[in-house]
Order: structure tokens, then C-alpha cells, then sequence
């Protein structure tokens, strides 16, 4: 639907003044996301129900998981990635290892949705176009919201029926999914916040996912402190989430928790909303200088300048993940225990080497398939340039198309390398440093790390081929690289068969360190990727822009 058929379509609304449009413009909203929002609320919210199975499979005894809780609750590095085990029922373990994680994910999508609708539509003049309508002041907010409502609140249906359905108490299952989905509101009335503040999309979702990390360190550090948690779980929503402590005599007034600070978030958005003209900001970009350094001469220059902050971003986050897995590897048999079944999990992904060198093996592919999220979003900040119209004007001088895009495909591919050098860095030191062999452990873990940039090259590459040949698709990139990531993720543990795991370029890398390091996987999916990049600069030099 164009902006001005959605314009039509919204002149004959009604309702009260400030709110005039707001179902027609949810209707607009669900219809844009009709895929983005069903597969994330699908995904995350199947991976949450059938990690019940997997765990019945892990842990068939009642000893078993007893041994398990103890372990992982005596395992301050543990605790600080995934939090205390509450309960050492099925429920409890599935609660354990996914309210975290979920949390984050559904936090993720509401903050997209929020300010997809909000700041996203505000940068391209779509929403003046629509205000010109009967559109009231709050309604394109109201929308927003309303869409991620919706989508938080079908997670939580699908969360807590899944895993009532396959057996586990309704009480934990349905406690458990709220916990997530409410979350997830949370984080979308502080993108709803961050989008009044800042001037476009871009610093909206950085601020945003910043509060995000401060909030998830927060309770990973009160976790570290203690057992059962400390005051800084206290101050973060996603310890909040754990502390409704589902399948272990629920806490159903920690749930009040995440809905209170729902509404005193979306209270002050409407409050800012009101406060300001729209395409303006409470936080307004300061002006450059008169005349610009010779790093902005060309198009590399300002690819840098556009995605430098992001790139140093990533590359911290790197640092701290690989630091806290390194800290963890030499526990690895602590989580494993004498469990086959967890040791086939971790030699399914890791490798049939040693358990340590399995499970380096886990973490620097975890690495891999997290950088590639990396790698796929600096693509598309092409599309983000040409739709917002800020191509055009380079583009109007002696800049060619492919000039211009190759500046921020470097920065995509060889930021690439950056932070997957960070995060193995940091892996082979805190691993060093707690084998007492920071010299023997940190080039072959580094190089394992860095291992993965193949793989991720030809995501990357693969963004660059829709963008370049169907631009409109190009968030399907999205679902892509999200299947790779949950493939490798839920594959092991729920047993995809060989040709299902082959579906990543993930599943054809060998497993370092440890593994047989073998040169026809790395050449071809290097190959590969050139292929992919070539067809999409052959696409984009000849399609039309805009």
C-alpha cells in the first residue's frame, strides 16, 4: 500500500480528536509486518515450547536434573550468562535457559516494531503525509504500540499453550510466557521514548538496544553475585522476568513489575509526543563543521562515518561475550556432567574433540552466527540510505553507484573481521588465562574465531545480492539470517537431520579449535560469496534507484 492510498484510506476516520486514525494505521502496520512479526513471534515462540522435548531427552531422571541445577547454581559464570536454576523440573530447566534469552529476543522485536512505525516513518515523510489526513496527534504512536502489543501478546499465548500442550503445568507455561511477552512491552514504551528523543531510526534503535545490554549486564552481574540473585537483578526488567520464577511457586506479582514500567513508559512518550513537531527531536543533531576533513572525501570516508559508532559498538559487545565464554569453557563439565545425551548435543555442535575444545568450538560459532546479524544490518544500511534519500545526493555528483556501495560493503565485510577478532581475542585470553596457557591457547583460538568469516561473508553477500537485484525484499534478509541462527542454535539439541543443518553455510564449516581444518569449505564458500556479491552490484548498477 502506497502512503498516499493509506492517506486516502484514513481520510474517513473518527474517534476522539488526538486518537482519529489509529486503526486504520494499525492495519497499515500489521499489513507492512505481516511477515517480520510472524516469524518472529513463531520462531522464538516454538524454540521456547520444544525445548520441553529436548531436556525430557537430556534429563530423564529426577537426579539428573537435580545434578544439573546444583551444578549450574554453583557455577558463578553460568549463572551470569543464563541465570539461577529455580527448579529442577523440566519447566524449571526450560525456564531457566530461555526466560533470559527470550526476554532479550522479544525485547528486540517490540523495540523494531516501535520504532518502525514511529521515528522510521517520521525520516522518510510518510507520517506528514498521513498527518495531513485525519490523523490525530497520538494515533501513529497508539499504532505502534498496539502492533507490538499484539505481537508480545501472541508470544505469550503461543509460549504458555506450547508448553502447556506438551505436558508441562499451565501455571509455570502461561507465567513463563507472560514474563517474556511483557518484557518485550517494556522495551517497546522505551523505544516509544527513544523515538520522541532522537532525530532518526538508526540512533532511536541504538539507544534503545544500549538500554538493553545495560539492563541484561545488570542481571547478569546481581546473578554473578549470588544464587538466588542480588539487588542488581532487581534493577533490570529481564531480571525481573526471571524472578517471576515460573514452574517454581510462581511469583505472580513480579508480573505487575514489567506492566507498571509499561505504563510510566508510555506515559512519558505521549507526553513527549505532544511536546514536539513531528520529524523533530528533543535530542537534535549538533552541526558539523564548515568545511569537512579529508576522511569524508569519499565514499568510504562517509560509509565510516556512517557505521563507525556502530562497528565500535559491536565490537565491545564482542569483547564482553568472549570474555564471559572464556571464563565459562573451563566449566564445561560442570554443565555437561556424565550426561551422554548433553555430550552429543555439545560434539553435534562443537566437534568430536575433547569437551573443552567442543565447547570453544560452540561458543566461537556462536560468535560466527551472531556476527552475521552484524554483517547483514551494515548491508542494508544501503537501502537505509536510498529510501531515506540521502543516496541521491552523492549519488547526483561524480560518486557511481558502485563507488558508493562498496564503501559500506567494506565496512560490512571487513568490519566483519574486526569484531570476530575481538570476540576471539577475548575468548583465548579468558580462556588462557584460567588454563593457565594464555600463550598455547590464544592464536588457536583466535584463529577459530576468525574461522567463521567465511560463512558469515556469504550472508553478507547474500544481503548485498536482494538489495541489489529485489530491494523491496530486502528485510527478507532478515528471516535468512534469523533461520541460520536458529538452526544453529535449537538444531543440535532437537536433532535436524544432516541436510537441515546444511542449509547454513555454518553447518559446512569445520569445527575449531580441535577439528580438522580442511581447505574446500573455506574456498567455496568464499566463492560463493563473490558470486553473490557480483550479482548484486550487477543488479544494483542496473535497476533504478529509489
Amino acid at each position: 500500500m502506497t502512503a498516499a492510498a493509506a492517506a486516502a484510506a484514513l481520510a474517513p476516520a473518527r474517534g476522539p480528536r488526538h486518537l482519529a486514525g489509529t486503526g486504520a494505521l494499525l492495519r497499515l502496520a500489521l499489513r507492512r509486518d505481516r511477515v517480520m512479526i510472524p516469524a518472529w513471534v513463531l520462531v522464538l515462540g516454538l524454540a521456547v515450547a520444544a525445548m520441553g522435548s529436548s531436556f525430557e531427552a537430556l534429563y530423564d531422571t529426577a537426579a539428573k536434573r537435580a545434578e544439573l541445577a546444583a551444578s549450574m547454581n554453583a557455577n558463578t559464570s553460568l549463572r551470569a550468562l543464563y541465570g539461577p536454576v529455580f527448579g529442577d523440573t523440566i519447566g524449571g530447566l526450560v525456564a531457566w535457559r530461555m526466560v533470559s534469552l527470550g526476554a532479550v529476543l522479544a525485547a528486540v522485536m517490540s523495540l523494531l516494531i516501535v520504532i518502525r512505525h514511529t521515528r522510521e516513518e517520521e525520516e522518510t515523510g510518510r507520517q506528514e503525509l498521513l498527518s495531513a489526513a485525519m490523523v490525530g496527534r497520538r494515533a501513529p504512536l497508539t499504532a505502534a504500540l498496539l502492533a507490538a502489543l499484539i505481537a508480545d501478546a501472541v508470544l505469550a499465548v503461543l509460549i504458555g499453550g506450547g508448553l502447556a500442550g506438551s505436558g508441562q503445568p499451565a501455571a509455570g507455561s502461561f507465567a513463563l510466557g507472560l514474563a517474556i511477552g511483557g518484557t518485550g512491552m517494556l522495551f517497546a514504551g522505551l523505544a516509544a521514548i527513544a523515538a520522541q528523543l532522537t532525530e532518526s531510526a538508526r540512533p532511536a534503535k541504538g539507544l534503545t538496544g544500549a538500554t538493553l545490554g545495560l539492563m541484561f549486564t545488570l542481571r547478569a552481574a546481581g546473578d554473578a553475585a549470588a544464587p538466588s540473585g542480588s539487588p542488581l537483578t532487581w534493577l533490570s526488567p529481564i531480571g525481573w522476568a526471571e524472578n517471576v520464577r515460573a514452574y517454581a511457586d510462581e511469583r505472580w506479582w513480579a508480573l505487575l513489575l514489567p506492566l507498571a514500567g509499561t505504563a510510566l513508559a508510555v506515559a512519558a512518550a505521549y507526553a513527549l509526543t505532544a511536546r514536539r513537531d513531528i520529524g523533530m527531536s528533543f535530542l537534535p543533531a549538533r552541526p558539523g563543521p564548515a568545511r569537512a576533513p579529508r576522511s569524508l572525501s569519499g565514499p568510504f570516508g562517509l560509509a565510516w562515518r556512517l557505521q563507525r559508532t556502530t562497528l565500535l559498538g559491536w565490537t565491545l559487545g564482542f569483547l564482553c561475550a568472549g570474555g564471559i565464554f572464556g571464563g565459562i569453557a573451563k566449566g564445561a563439565s560442570d554443565l555437561v556432567g556424565g550426561n551422554r545425551q548433553a555430550l552429543e548435543i555439545f560434539r553435534r555442535m562443537g566437534g568430536q574433540q575433547g569437551l573443552t575444545d567442543a565447547f570453544l568450538a560452540t561458543m566461537t560459532g556462536m560468535l560466527g552466527m551472531v556476527a552475521a546479524l552484524y554483517a547483514a544490518g551494515s548491508v542494508l544500511r544501503l537501502r537505509g540510505e536510498e529510501t531515506g534519500d540521502r543516496a541521491e545526493p552523492v549519488l547526483a555528483g561524480a560518486v557511481g553507484r558502485l563507488r558508493w556501495a562498496c564503501g559500506h560493503l567494506a565496512i560490512a565485510f571487513f568490519g566483519t573481521v574486526v569484531i570476530l577478532a575481538a570476540g576471539g581475542l577475548a575468548l583465548g585470553i579468558s580462556y588462557g588465562i584460567t588454563a593457565g596457557d594464555v600463550t598455547g591457547q590464544l592464536g588457536r583460538v583466535l584463529g577459530a574465531a576468525l574461522s567463521q568469516t567465511p560463512a558469515v561473508w556469504v550472508l553478507a553477500a547474500l544481503a548485498a545480492l536482494v538489495y541489489g537485484v529485489f530491494p523491496k525484499a530486502s528485510t527478507a534478509v532478515w528471516a535468512v539470517v534469523g533461520g541460520c541462527l536458529a538452526i544453529g542454535w535449537i538444531g543440535p539439541s532437537l536433532k535436524f537431520p544432516q541436510w537441515a543443518m546444511d542449509l547454513s553455510p555454518f553447518g559446512h564449516l569445520p569445527k575449531l579449535p580441535g577439528g580438522e581444518a580442511a581447505a574446500a569449505p573455506f574456498l567455496w564458500l568464499l566463492g560463493l560469496s563473490v558470486l553473490f556479491l557480483a550479482a548484486g552490484l550487477t543488479g544494483l548498477r542496473r535497476r533504478d534507484m529509489g
